[in-house]
């Protein structure tokens, strides 16, 4: 496929994604006190009485532009396909915000995007219990996509972070399992490649402070975590090649940890949340596998 096909397969996938209208919740719930600390939850549809839960962590290069509403549409199809979700809001970056330039907007609140996430994990099973009583807690899958699915990757690894983080839990977490969906999850391939222009780097803060930051928040460098990981990808991803997903499934090989890689052919960055795209249906069948 030459240059020129492949961007207009990707702005249209990227339209056809983010066309769909917002779906709105059943119920949310706050787990703290700033705006952004809030989780949606969708119940699921159909007749079980206990479903599994699926956490949704949204993209977005951790940047504020980009908020949990994108992926309310997947959050339902969850919720049709018979999941209970929670898709969880966390605090983003903004123009000149900590870890970012003045020329562009910074990725991510050091550490405020970490803490939120920490906290919605920590909180869930007592709001899930209260606001998604159809819930399944036992049987919890986490999954995000592109920045999101980096932050899926360090929620299941927090009982690996380095002695003294102040995420680092004691015991690992009671998933069945995490679903990468075209994850920021190597950190030195995306900035090899420049994904979403720097954000990385805009994530981590300046050289001084990236080393010691990507130690606490890299999914290539937290493995083995001894929870369930499938990574789906698509072969003609823009934003985050798949070159990325290889890094960290061979990072995970490198430490004894089998992680699965789903490479979807032809397919590019937003179909693996467009409810209406095949690739769709296929993450929803790596949950279900892991949820089962």
């Amino acid at each position: 496929m030459s240059d020129s096909a492949a961007r207009d397969q990707d702005a249209a996938e990227t339209e056809s994604a983010l066309g769909h209208p917002a779906v709105a919740p059943d119920r949310s719930a706050a787990y703290g006190d700033h705006p952004d600390q809030v989780i949606d939850f969708f119940a699921p549809r159909g007749g079980r009485d206990a479903a599994p839960l699926v956490v949704v962590l949204h993209g977005g290069a951790w940047r504020a532009p980009y908020d949990r509403l994108h992926v309310s549409p997947f959050a339902g199809f969850l919720a049709r396909r018979g999941f209970a979700v929670a898709s969880v809001e966390y605090r983003r970056g903004g123009e000149g915000g900590p870890g970012g330039g003045t020329d562009a907007p910074a990725a991510g609140r050091w550490p405020e995007t970490f803490d939120d996430v920490a906290a919605a994990m920590d909180a869930l099973p007592g709001l899930a219990a209260r606001d998604l009583p159809r819930a399944d807690i036992r049987r919890t899958v986490v999954t995000g996509h592109s920045a999101g699915g980096q932050l899926a990757l360090w929620a299941a690894a927090r009982h690996v972070l380095p002695a003294g983080s102040p995420w680092r839990l004691p015991a690992p977490p009671p998933l069945r399992g995490v679903v990468a969906l075209a994850p920021i999850a190597d950190f030195a391939t995306a900035v090899e490649l420049d994904v979403c222009s720097g954000a990385v780097h805009q994530l981590l803060g300046g050289p001084d402070e990236a080393a010691e930051r990507a130690a606490h928040t890299d999914p290539a460098l937290l493995l083995p975590t001894g929870i369930a990981t499938a990574v789906v990808q698509g072969s003609r991803d823009l934003t985050v090649p798949q070159a990325v997903a290889e890094a960290f499934v061979d990072a995970a090989a490198k430490a004894g940890e089998m992680v699965g890689l789903t490479v979807l052919d032809g397919v590019g960055h937003f179909p693996l949340i467009d409810p209406s795209a095949d690739a769709c249906a296929v993450v929803a069948e790596e949950i279900a596998q892991l949820a089962w």
